[in-house]
């Protein structure tokens, strides 16, 4: 969902004029609620069984009623080829996928191999390439999720509440992931957070992970207050996040570390710097798409004959390319670009008071 959004800013740029709708599932919702090129969002819900096919008639009849001019399908899925091909769109524009070429009009070309790496902004933008729109520049088409005002003083008030007042340099740490192919060990995040709440009485470790994930995230931070001693207290969990609230949460921090997973990515559309965490993946795919002057630094465990794979099982069966990953390469990922954004502040300091 994420990785779309620069193709929608795209889109109006291209048609100031048009009437842009996007069809999204709820959990989703939140990540173009506010995005400002979007007239209208559509959120579709997934219920089971029969219910199912039964919505899904409804709904095609519903857009079809609609005479959209034209239809992309970001998604590819079974579902969204079927929906696109019943708006009956002049127009609809898909991947040239294995028995969902007859959903669209016009078909891109796409692979399932993962090399060479094609960042994922990019398999978006090969969507638009049919109807004239010029190459994506990160700078210029930066992923973008507008903070929700409601989602931000949600979060202000759990903080303070946590005793987190707006002079603290919060860094955010999500320890979960969507599968076990891309979660680094529970052990390397709390030794990683130990040490960057002992570096700096300032600094206030949020834990945070997906929803399913909780216990895990509090054994993390368990663990960590148990490593950092004296410095225990600078180790905060808050409770989980929705993703309009996490995109308010790193909006507020001085750092985010995570795995390659959605987290990640909504932490892309904020100015937070991101140490981004890669086992299998590569950041030549899913490094965070935005201006390169925001710090952002990979850590991975190298080459390795095995990266990057498709996520099915590991051969090696050890999962050595998030074993490989130590903390201390992530602390000292994280001390690079805390240095960085300090010297940054310092210097927008001087310029403002010149001013």
């Amino acid at each position: 969902m994420v990785f779309t959004t620069p193709a929608i800013s795209a889109l109006r740029r291209k048609f100031p004029d048009s009437q842009i709708t996007y069809l999204v599932e709820a959990p989703a919702e939140p990540v173009v609620r506010h995005h400002p090129s979007i007239d209208e969002v559509i959120v579709v819900e997934r219920p089971r069984g029969l219910a199912r096919i039964q919505y899904d008639i409804a709904l095609a009849r519903q857009l079809r009623a609609r005479h959209f001019d034209v239809v992309i399908d970001f998604h590819g899925g079974p579902r969204s080829g079927l929906l696109a091909w019943a708006t009956r769109a002049p127009q609809r524009v898909g991947y040239d996928l294995p028995g969902r070429r007859w959903s669209y009009t016009t078909r891109v070309p796409w692979t399932r191999s993962l090399v060479p790496p094609r960042h994922s902004v990019l398999n978006q933008w090969a969507l638009l390439e049919p109807l004239g729109i010029e190459a994506a520049d990160r700078a210029r088409d930066a992923v973008t999720m507008p903070l929700d005002p409601e989602a931000v003083q949600r979060v202000d008030e759990r903080l303070a509440k946590a005793g987190i007042d707006r002079s603290a340099r919060v860094i955010v740490m999500h320890v979960s992931a969507g599968n076990p192919f891309r979660r680094w060990p529970a052990a390397a995040f709390a030794s990683a957070a130990a040490t960057l709440a002992a570096e700096d009485p300032a600094r206030r470790i949020v834990i945070t992970s997906g929803p399913s994930e909780s216990a895990a995230a509090e054994a993390v931070a368990e663990e960590a207050r148990r490593l950092a001693g004296s410095s225990a207290s600078r180790i905060v969990r808050t409770g989980e996040f929705d993703l309009a609230e996490l995109g308010a949460l790193v909006d507020r921090a001085a750092l985010y570390i995570g795995g390659d997973s959605g987290p990640l990515h909504i932490a892309a559309t904020t100015r937070a710097p991101i140490v981004a965490l890669f086992g299998p993946t590569l950041p030549d795919r899913s490094m965070p798409w935005r201006d390169p002057a925001i710090g952002a630094i990979a850590v991975d465990a190298g080459a390795l004959p095995c990266r990057p794979c498709h996520q099915r099982h590991c051969v090696p069966g050890d999962f050595r390319c998030l074993t490989a990953i130590s903390p201390t390469m992530v602390v000292a990922a994280a001390q690079t670009l805390l240095k960085a954004e300090g010297k940054r502040q310092k210097a927008e300091g001087k310029e403002q008071k010149s001013e």
